[in-house]
Parts: structure tokens; sequence; C-alpha cells
């Protein structure tokens, strides 16, 4: 009975000691989790006052002074001898003084890059004025001179001389900026001075009009006059320029826009440098791959930049063709055109870089030295398709289209060149594919399969090839008006 004793009082003893070490793991939890909350909330800031007080020396208004001319409206035409003759030579007397020139001004933000005084603004606040004032926040002003404009990511680089280091503030990464991160907007809304109003990162990477665009969406409010100040992060960095809103009455609704940082400044430095944008420039003209495009070209995936158009530039030199798809440039993957556009833009002018492309079923290597955009964008591509014509005219119905191989008449009705080859759409059923992907009567398709065709003879090869290969689809070279592109239309409407 003793032993029995000890040993129900040893169990008793070792259950405690259990419900101990779990009482102590769930206290170390709770604490743990007491901990993380706490630190999260520390994370949300209680006041952004701090930061506005130590950044906004270096956020200033600007005022810009433009002459324009007077237009007191149209001068009425009133016959010699007429009546009405004297009435309107005083009418047009005493206007005389609206005729006259005058001065219109603008407001807008800006903010100081370094202590000699270069600033940042947007290109539209500043376009086509006579007179720039810069004004601080501590009351000074001056005058301000355009070191460089952008219109195409709407940024411009001022200079303002001062006696003294000025206050400044430092770009960040942009690419760091998360959706739900805190910003801060800082500018001269609506002319009434120092203004900060908060928010978040509503979104990333939009695009609104220009090829080079990478905006960051806010809900802090932006309204007219923010356009140019600065878009800070909870560390102090600029990681956008405050460009547009989107309203429907021309304030605030919580849709603002910011040029990323990482654009401005590439763009910035180059101003300064140069007092102009030096962008890279490859020379061919390109669409997005589609996934039927994809299949037909034996592609794995839906992605790349597939080329169009290979005009006289860097691209032909390096023996680039019309229907390869530029997969990978510079080292960096190619996700579509606008990635392209991007990557090549910011790539340095005569750089010599490595572009992989899909050529019929493999990757080739091509080494292009980039040329510059700014000198090439007078330039006009075109692809010139020579040879003479084999068939004699003849109609067909083929992938829910009337084709027709070129002809005298076509060629003059359409204005297709005299050395123009290929099919000429006649008709398009509306109900079918073809319809459907934009093809229309006069288009020209003058490659199938990435192969030139002359003939419906040869279309009809090029679609029985790619029966063979198994594929579902045929990939069409198609110009209109000179400008080609490429569809893909279902070999099975081929029948």
């Amino acid at each position: 009975m003793r032993h029995r004793a000890y040993a129900i009082q040893a169990k008793d003893q070792d259950a405690a000691a259990l419900w101990s070490f779990r009482a102590l793991v769930t206290g170390i939890v709770v604490i743990l989790v007491m901990l993380a909350q706490s630190a999260a909330a520390q994370s949300r800031p209680s006041s952004f006052a701090d930061l506005a007080e130590k950044f906004s020396p270096a956020v200033v208004n600007i005022t810009t002074s433009t002459t324009v001319a007077g237009n007191a409206g149209a001068n009425p035409v009133v016959p010699e001898g007429s009546p009405f003759e004297d009435f309107f030579k005083e009418f047009r007397d005493r206007n005389k003084d609206q005729q006259r020139p005058r001065k219109s001004s603008a407001l807008g933000s800006g903010f100081v890059i370094s202590e000699d005084g270069y600033v940042v603004t947007n290109n539209h606040v500043i376009e086509s004025a006579d007179e720039i004032s810069i004004e601080f926040f501590d009351g000074g002003v001056h005058k301000a001179k355009v070191v460089g404009t952008d219109p195409k990511t709407d940024i411009a680089l001022l200079k303002v001389e001062a006696d003294k280091p000025l206050p400044f503030v430092n770009f960040g990464d942009s690419d760091t900026a998360r959706v739900g991160d805190w910003v801060l907007a800082m500018g001269n809304p609506l002319g009434q001075g120092f203004s900060v109003s908060a928010g978040i990162v509503s979104a990333r990477n939009r695009e609104l009009s220009g090829s080079y665009d990478d905006y960051i969406q806010t809900d802090a409010a932006i309204n007219r006059g923010n356009s140019g100040g600065p878009l800070f992060n909870l560390d102090g960095e600029v990681v956008g320029v405050n460009t547009a809103i989107l309203s429907p009455n021309g304030g605030s609704i919580g849709i603002g826009f910011s040029m990323a940082s990482n654009v401005v400044k590439r763009v910035v430095l180059q101003l300064k440098d140069f007092g102009e944008t030096r962008r890279g420039w490859l020379g061919v003209r390109i669409q997005d791959v589609t996934p039927d495009m994809a299949e037909a070209m034996d592609l794995k995936e839906a992605r790349g930049a597939l080329v169009t158009d290979v005009p006289e530039g860097p691209a032909r030199d390096s023996g680039m063709q019309a229907g390869d798809v530029i997969l990978e440039f510079d080292g960096r993957k190619v996700d579509d055109t606008r990635s392209l556009v991007r990557q090549v833009g910011n790539t340095e002018v005569g750089k010599t870089v490595r572009v992989i492309v899909w050529r019929g079923s493999a990757e080739e290597v091509l080494k292009v030295t980039l040329g510059r955009r700014e000198q090439a964008e007078t330039a006009v591509p075109a692809a010139q398709p020579g040879g003479e014509e084999e068939m004699a005219p003849k109609q067909q119905d083929m992938m829910g289209m009337t084709l027709s191989p070129v002809t005298p008449e076509l060629s003059t009705q359409l204005e297709l060149g005299d050395n123009a080859e290929g099919l000429v759409v006649v008709d398009v059923d509306e109900t079918s594919q073809a319809y459907d992907k934009g093809l229309r009567a006069g288009d020209l398709i003058t490659e199938a399969g990435q192969q030139k065709i002359a003939s419906l003879s040869d279309l009809e090869e090029r679609v029985s090839d790619a029966r063979d290969a198994g594929r579902k689809s045929i990939l069409l070279l198609v110009r209109r008006a000179g400008d080609p592109r490429f569809v893909a239309l279902p070999v099975d409407e081929a029948e």
C-alpha cells in the first residue's frame, strides 16, 4: 500500500508539472501575440507631423508667367460703304486693347533634389513659360531656368541660384513600394500654399498614355496645383512625382497618379548631363503575343514581343526578321511589348546587347548595337516586299475570307505599290474569327506560317504544313495602309 501511495503521489506531481509547462507555453504565446500586435500598431504612424516638418523646406511652389496673344474674337466682314461700316469700326477701336498680348499665370509644385538648386517638377507646369518663379517654404523667391524637359514622362528639371545651400530630398526606390504602403503628397493644391495629404499606394505600374509610363496610383488627395510635387514614403524618400488625377469634376476623388521615382531618376540624370533625354532604340515594330499566336509558333507560353516589321536600323543590321519573337533583352526576360519598350528606352545608347529571339521552332541569339530613339523618331518604318506576280487573278474563300492575289486594279485601288505581293482580302464573313480579330476588306496578307506568300496555293500549302505539324492555328502577317500586324487564325476554318 505504501508503494502504491508513493506511485499515486508521483503521478500527481508529474501531472502538475505538465500543466505548469503548458501554462508557461501558453503565457509565452500570449505575450508574443501581444508584442506582435503592439509592433503592428507602432508601424501605423499616429502622426505625420515630424516627417512633414523635416521635409517641407525642400518642397516648393512654382509660378509661371506666359505671354499670350490677345483675342477679341473674329472681326466681322462688312461691305465697303455699308451703313454698318462706321458702327463696326467704332466697335473694333473700342476693343483694340483686348488684341494686345497679355500675361497668363499658372501654379504648380516641385521639390529640390540637391543643395545647389536643382528642382524637379512636371513638364506641363512650366511648358511655354516665359518666366518661372520658385517660392520656398520660408517665403524666399528665386527665378528659375529650365535645364531640360521630357514630355514623354512629363518631367522637367529646373535650376535656381541661391547664396546658401538649399534643403533637399532624396529619391527612393519606387520598386519597393507595395500596395497598401503609407505615402504622403506635398505641394501647392489650388494655389492655397503648402499642403500635406496622406494615403496609401492603391496600385502599381499604371499606364496612362505614354510608352514609358510607370505610375503609382494613390488615394492621397492630389488636386490641381499639386502637379510636380513629391510623393513620399515613410522614410522621407521621394517615390513618385505627382502628375495626374482621374476626376469627373476636376477635384480629388481618391484616384491620383505619381510617376515612379525609378523612371524619374533616369530622366533627371540625363537632363542634368545632356539637357535632353537619350533613350535606346532597337528599330522594330512589335505586338503582343496571344495564346493562339503562341500555339501557331510552337511557343510554350504567350509572352514576348512579336516583331511585325524591321525597317532600316539596329535590329535589321543584327539580322532580326519579321516574325521573330523577342524573349529576352540584355539579360532580362521580355513579358510583352510594353516591357520591351521600357527596357530598350532605359538602355544606354550605343550599347551592344544580347537579344534572344524565337525563330521557326528554336531560340537564336542576336547582338544588337542600340541607336538613339530621339534621332530615329522621324523615320517612318516600312517594309517593301519584292517579286513578281505568279498567279492569274482568282478569288477563293478561306478562313472566313474571300481572298484574291494582287492585281493591277487592286494594287491601284488600295495604293499597294507596284511591287506589292500577297493576298488581298476582298470580303470577310462577319461570323468568322477573321472578322472578330479585325481583318477587313482591303487588308493584304503577305505571310502565312512566317513565310512569304504570293498566291492562293502558297496559303493552302502553309495551312497544310500547319496541320501536319499538329498546330491548331496559323500565323498570318497582315498589312493595312502599310502597317503590319500578326493575326492567328484556326486552320480548321481553312476548309
